[in-house]
């Protein structure tokens, strides 16, 4: 069984391509999730799992542009594996056409059930484990994307008070965002900041990140560190984490692709976009 939500679109979540952020499809996720958890029986008012949850890992495959419309677009919501501590859930984006279907995002998420009058989780109840098992699909995981590599950009990120979710930790959400900044100060300063040629335009193809510790609100910024970690003819990866001092709070990689505005399709890397890039490997 699979829980279907329809998820409506907002002109403020497209980027400077045209298309829906990839930021943005986060959201959609978690509209989708909490939805899930308030229609289904033994998710709803004072049940323990639709209290609190915290992610403990997100993979994020888009598979191509969504562009923005009037009408909502579709999530598939289902499980693919049930532990005694944490749940993975998966999720497809999706229209149904005549044609058949369109997906814009295949994505997973591995969540922990969390106390947080106490600050700690907790295991699955067997009713929590026998609810969550009515939508269980298990599935293949994904191959894990290359970090290798040591900081080379140090990026300060401060926290928006706006960050914070009703339990007084930074949405998971949020780390999308702020990888997100400190990519594009690191590849901007690459290139414009350092007189190395044009950056051309790029898509964002996975994201995965892996949450360590709660980032709270401060005055004092968190630093994002992030490196290339891999390098390819159409494609490039960048590995990050942001830190409190010596602290790891989370991990991510990102997989972007060179991409054509105009035909709409992935396109090679310039030779000078190659060079510059491959400089960074190694850290």
């Amino acid at each position: 069984m699979r829980h279907v939500y329809e998820c409506p679109l907002r002109w403020a979540d497209m980027d400077m391509l045209g298309h829906i952020n990839n930021v943005v499809y986060v959201d959609y996720l978690q509209e989708a999730r909490i939805d899930m958890f308030a229609v289904h029986a033994g998710f709803s008012g004072a049940d323990e799992l639709a209290e609190g949850v915290v992610v403990v890992r997100h993979e994020v495959e888009f598979v191509r542009p969504l562009v923005y419309r009037e009408a909502p677009v579709r999530i598939d919501l289902w499980v693919t594996e049930v532990r005694a501590s944490r749940f993975t859930l998966a999720y497809e984006i999706y229209d149904e056409t005549d044609e058949g279907r369109i997906v814009y995002l295949r994505a997973s998420s591995v969540l922990a059930p969390y106390v947080f009058a106490n600050e700690a989780p907790r295991r699955l109840s067997p009713t929590e484990r026998e609810i969550l098992g009515r939508f269980l699909e298990p599935a293949e995981p994904r191959a894990i994307l290359p970090g290798d590599g040591s900081s080379r950009h140090v990026h300060p990120m401060r926290v928006r008070f706006s960050d914070v979710d009703v339990y007084r930790h930074v949405n998971n959400v949020k780390y999308f965002e702020y990888f997100q900044e400190a990519r594009i100060a690191y590849v901007y300063g690459l290139f414009g900041g350092r007189g190395r040629g044009k950056w051309g335009d790029h898509v964002v193809a996975r994201t995965d990140i892996d949450y360590y510790a709660p980032i709270l609100f401060r005055l004092e910024p968190y630093d994002v560190h992030s490196w290339i970690s891999r390098v390819g003819d159409r494609s490039l990866t960048i590995a990050a984490e942001i830190r409190d001092g010596d602290k790891v709070l989370a991990r991510g990689s990102v997989v972007m692709v060179t991409f054509d505005s105009k035909t709409q399709r992935s396109a090679p890397m310039s030779q000078n976009e190659r060079e510059v890039l491959s400089a960074e490997l190694g850290g």
